[in-house]
């Protein structure tokens, strides 16, 4: 992406005359600054943050005083009843994908080539208007008409300042400690789509960058003046590369190759983007739009650097955290993670997973399915110990269920199931936790519909719900679990865990959990152990089990989805038809790369 001034290389060609960040470049007509523009698209980005802020901000208010109402209010009956105008809001706008149906089942081409997801409505109303924010500023009070001697030189400096401003967002985007996260409660999946359209708008600005200069050099030098200018000047030349680096990371991340070649992927990206930006420096000098690359390094630098000492303050200074990896039925694994400091977890968080014997550097991120302390055991015996000793010889510990796959994870599995007793322990670094974004403490329903590994995701919410509602910190009456799963033996893959859920106390009274087993060998294989935990052949019919919650309905309900895109799709579609009728949040926890 080349940013502010190749420009300089027009004004070899057009003989001198305009400042790269200074005035109108309009023919002799007064207009603002060119450098103006990069301030312009700031304060437009900066505009819509803060006004989804305000929006995110007046449903946490409701949400709390939803939640303090429900503690002193079995029936909720309130909250239940729908608000027509958000009903209509939601599902026309926040929940609808673009078209029909589909929003996160993938388009397949083959088994191994997927063309990506569709964007929800909500989603294509911000990409929409971050195109056209863009367009508008390039091309505003540009003089077309007094031919390319008046236009080349403005739209030339918009285009590269605009290019590289637009990496400021782009690299807080993808960031895993995107502060956006938390404010505005909207997932990376969201912000890392958003992330990859700023990206193709920031390499189409430099593109059209580069193709302006050197239209600007044909028309008054010829075509040998273009290569003459590339191979001669260290100006044109480092600009060219950096155009080269983002389109060609541009390129690169369609979601084909993306997934298929995922971790190449990834190296390549990191390489190019780091080429790019030194390029991009040295293209830059005396320009002000050097500011704009020099923030952009600065919030690079400073995310890389958080992780860094993240990593290496919780999983090298006080001990080091262990990973042991057990074999699952069905091509699963357990991998239970000795911490050595402690986390402070919440329902719905995840982590990046690294494992150097097995994978180097690369990192992977996976749910966590659940959390405890540890005790160490010691071979002193009849002490007398303080609370802190006894803190001191705890460990906490935290879970994972991991479905083989490709790649990292197909490594792994294969190395564990070699071990004796296919159980095997690794040092690891566990960065995190991250996300957590969807607070359920409000609502009186909660309906959980999971595919899969997909079930890892809504434990902690169920511990958590089951426990706050026993103790009467949560709103929540009643706590539905639909899982799909394809044999009663994936039912290991969480049977330490919900033996300690349903344990709990007055746990009866709130928790339902509805299994269907999709793949079953024989009928006695279906078999319900009690009113409250029961099974059923086939795929849940999604529609059917939330009329039911609605017959049954307290306070206002949420829907929460984790499997696969189909599973996702199909419950979406359930929530919005039901939302005139019943009050009804749907979430979604998905993780695209």
């Amino acid at each position: 992406m080349a940013g502010g001034p190749v420009y300089a290389a027009a004004q070899s060609a057009q003989g001198g005359g305009h400042n790269g960040g200074g005035g109108g470049g309009h023919g002799g007509e007064e207009g603002p600054p060119q450098g103006m523009y990069g301030d312009y698209i700031l304060m437009a980005l900066a505009g819509a943050v803060a006004l989804y802020f305000a929006w995110a901000m007046s449903l946490r208010v409701h949400a709390h005083i939803r939640r303090l109402f429900g503690l002193l209010n079995e029936k909720q009956r309130y909250f239940a009843r729908p608000d027509h105008r958000m009903a209509w809001f939601k599902r026309n706008v926040v929940d609808a994908p673009l078209f029909r149906v589909r929003h996160n089942r993938e388009f397949q081409l083959s088994s191994a080539i997927n063309m990506g997801t569709l964007p929800t409505r909500f989603q294509s109303l911000v990409l929409v208007g971050l195109l056209a924010t863009n367009a508008a500023l390039c091309l505003h009070g540009i003089p077309f008409s007094r031919g390319m001697d008046a236009f080349a030189s403005p739209l030339l400096s918009r285009t590269g300042i605009l290019s590289v401003v637009n990496t400021i967002p782009l690299v807080i985007l993808a960031g895993r400690n995107n502060p956006l996260i938390p404010l505005l409660g909207l997932s990376f999946d969201c912000w890392n789509l958003f992330h990859r359209w700023l990206g193709r708008i920031a390499a189409f600005e430099a593109a059209g960058h580069m193709a302006i200069w050197m239209a600007y050099k044909v028309h008054r030098s010829g075509w040998a003046a273009v290569g003459q200018s590339i191979t001669h000047s260290t100006k044109i030349m480092t600009g060219f590369v950096a155009v080269c680096c983002f389109v060609g990371m541009s390129l690169l991340a369609s979601s084909p190759l993306r997934h298929a070649f995922y971790e190449t992927f990834l190296h390549i990206h990191i390489g190019a983007a780091l080429t790019a930006f030194i390029f991009l420096w040295i293209h830059l000098k005396g320009s002000p739009a050097r500011d704009y690359l020099l923030a952009t390094l600065i919030l690079w630098g400073a995310e890389r650097f958080a992780r860094l000492f993240r990593q290496v303050y919780r999983n090298l200074f006080k001990g080091r955290t262990r990973a042991t990896v057990e074999i699952l039925p069905g091509e699963a694994m357990r991998i239970t993670l000795t911490l050595a400091r402690p986390w402070r977890h919440r329902p719905g968080q995840h982590l990046y997973l690294y494992i150097p014997s097995v994978s180097w550097w690369m990192s992977h991120p996976f749910s966590v399915a659940w959390s405890q302390p540890e005790e160490v055991i010691t071979d002193e015996k009849g002490l007398v110990m303080t609370q802190q000793d006894v803190q001191t010889l705890q460990k906490d510990t935290i879970s994972l269920l991991v479905r083989r796959r490709t790649g990292f994870t197909d490594t792994l599995y294969k190395r564990a199931n070699k071990a004796e007793g296919k159980r095997i322990s690794f040092f690891a670094i566990a960065e995190g936790p991250y996300g957590g974004i969807h607070d359920l403490d409000s609502y009186g329903t909660v309906v959980l519909f999971a595919g899969g590994v997909g079930i890892t995701h809504h434990i902690p919410f169920i511990h958590h719900l089951v426990e706050g509602y026993a103790e009467g910190l949560v709103a929540a009456r009643r706590v539905t679990l639909v899982w799909t799963l394809q044999s009663p033996e994936h039912l290991e893959w969480i049977r330490p865990w919900i033996i300690q859920v349903l344990a709990l106390n007055r746990r009866r009274e709130v928790l339902r959990i509805m299994l269907f087993i999709t793949r079953p060998r024989n009928a006695r294989e279906v078999q319900s152990p009690s009113a409250t935990v029961q099974m059923f052949p086939g795929r849940p019919n999604v529609g059917t089990i939330l009329d039911m919650e609605i017959e049954q309905q307290i306070g206002t309900m949420a829907v929460l989805v984790c499997g696969t895109g189909s599973l996702s799709d199909d419950v979406r579609r359930a929530c919005r038809q039901r939302q005139s009728i019943s009050n009804i949040d749907f979430l979604e926890e998905a993780f695209s790369w």
